[in-house]
């Protein structure tokens, strides 16, 4: 927070109540995870995060954990690729549309890719260090619609709830008695 924000919210009518600006909940605030470091490179933690996201769709796929913990990190393998059907369901589940096959050229063109023009994990991580040097938000976002939180913890999340239980329904509706 600039000092000048500070000195804004004295002089505000109400200067105990956050100003749409800032986050509410203050008495039980954390501090959120650094994503980048201090020479902007990714963090430990995001890169870690990332791992995770990135396993969730590569190929080959890692072993999965136990179906009772949605909250164990997975690890891809050296050697995994996002290939097509996997950009497109990350894309999918982390902005709610496949890319256009315009960004998906600018991702061969500019990031780490193989020799097929499927997206590295250093690729991966290439797309997030950019994002998130230019929209910290936007990486936030993206960070929990996988089931992150702001401390960089996975959480269970109800959409991996979902995946892990094969798309079974969540209730089942059933008209009242007649």
């Amino acid at each position: 927070m600039a000092p000048n924000d500070i000195d804004s919210r004295m002089q505000s009518p109400r200067p105990e109540t956050p100003e749409p600006s800032t986050r509410q909940g203050r008495r039980n605030a954390q501090l959120d995870a650094q994503l980048l470091d201090a020479d902007g490179a990714i963090s430990g933690k995001l890169e870690r995060c990332l791992r995770h996201i990135f396993a969730k769709y590569c190929t080959p796929c890692p072993a999965r954990p136990p179906k009772q913990d949605s909250t164990i990190l997975l690890t891809p393998p050296d050697d995994a690729i996002l290939d097509a059907a996997g950009l497109d369901a990350w894309a999918q589940d982390t902005n709610g549309a496949p890319f256009s096959e315009e960004t998906k050229e600018e991702l061969r063109e500019f990031l780490d890719v193989t020799e097929e023009g499927e997206l590295t994990f250093k690729g991966f991580a290439q797309i997030y260090q950019l994002q998130t040097e230019n929209d910290e938000e936007e990486t936030w976002r993206d960070l929990s619609n996988h089931g992150f939180d702001r401390t960089l913890t996975l959480v269970s999340t109800r959409r991996e709830e979902e995946v892990e239980s094969s798309h079974a329904p969540l209730f089942i509706w059933r008209p009242p008695p007649s």
